[in-house]
């Protein structure tokens, strides 16, 4: 009786695999991706992998080092895909252009949060500077000279006495320091092991590829900047010269948004 073929991307690979006697910790340490996402490319799981170019990349890879046709199995995992996936592993920029939309409009709610905050508050202190407004201001230190006892206003000593017991005994109350918010985001990343990675600066795609250890990226953003992370265990970065905190655990795939407002949240404690 014929063998019978596997009907899908994933267990074609996995039979392909096996047939060669080939393990996955074995496939993982030639194409340095990670066990847990060559798993979920052979059992099929999407949610478990980066998508786009980075599952692209991963069938391809994969394919080669069983001796299947890469391009022949690319077709046939595009084409086994759910329409609205396929058209996203087609176009991962809409994706990016999505979060970039999310993004604005986040950016929109929140200003108009702030100005309806802040209205009643300005309405406040311009109302109670109006009522302080017409307060007399205090007298004038020449009244209290014109209405002294004769003889002592022509003392010097007498007359600027306390006044310069007051100079000499009180020091300046220095002012309160706010930290000022950065002008900007500076992200530095430098990972721990191999770690695909997607990086969009403001809206705008920066890279997209695979970063091995020892080499180093870094970006620097007016607003934001979106990462999708293939491995968040590997994955190294500091922000404005600040270490960051860890994105997630190994082998697992995490998009993160980070901006001026909240950047603080991803140092480490």
């Amino acid at each position: 009786m014929p063998e019978s073929f596997p009907s899908t991307v994933g267990a074609r690979l996995k039979s392909a695999r096996e047939k060669k006697g080939i393990s996955l910790r074995d496939i993982a340490a030639r194409t340095r991706i990670s066990v847990m996402s060559l798993e979920a490319l052979e059992r099929g799981d999407l949610s478990r992998l980066p998508g786009g170019i980075f599952t692209r990349s991963f069938v391809r890879t994969y394919a080669a080092e069983v001796g299947l046709d890469p391009q022949r199995t690319i077709q046939d995992f595009i084409a086994q895909l759910p329409q609205e996936t396929a058209a996203g592993t087609r176009q991962p920029s809409a994706l990016e252009d999505g979060e970039a939309l999310e993004s604005e409009r986040r950016a929109v709610e929140t200003a108009v949060r702030l100005v309806l905050v802040s209205l009643p508050i300005a309405g406040l202190v311009v109302y109670y500077g109006m009522r302080s407004a017409p307060e007399a201001p205090p007298a004038a230190p020449t009244a209290v000279v014109s209405s002294a006892e004769p003889g002592r206003g022509a003392d010097p000593d007498f007359d600027r006495g306390p006044t310069s017991e007051l100079s000499r005994g009180s020091d300046p109350v220095p002012a309160a320091v706010t930290p000022a918010q950065p002008a900007s985001l500076t992200l530095n990343i430098s990972p721990k092991g191999p770690c695909w990675l997607s990086l969009t600066v403001d809206g705008q795609p920066s890279f997209s590829g695979l970063m091995n250890p020892g080499e180093q990226r870094q970006v620097t953003a007016r607003e934001e900047i979106l990462l999708n992370i293939g491995d968040a265990g590997v994955f190294a970065y500091t922000l404005n010269g600040a270490p960051g905190r860890p994105l997630g655990a190994p082998g697992e795939v995490v998009s993160r948004r980070i901006t001026l407002a909240d950047y603080k949240n991803y140092l480490a404690p």
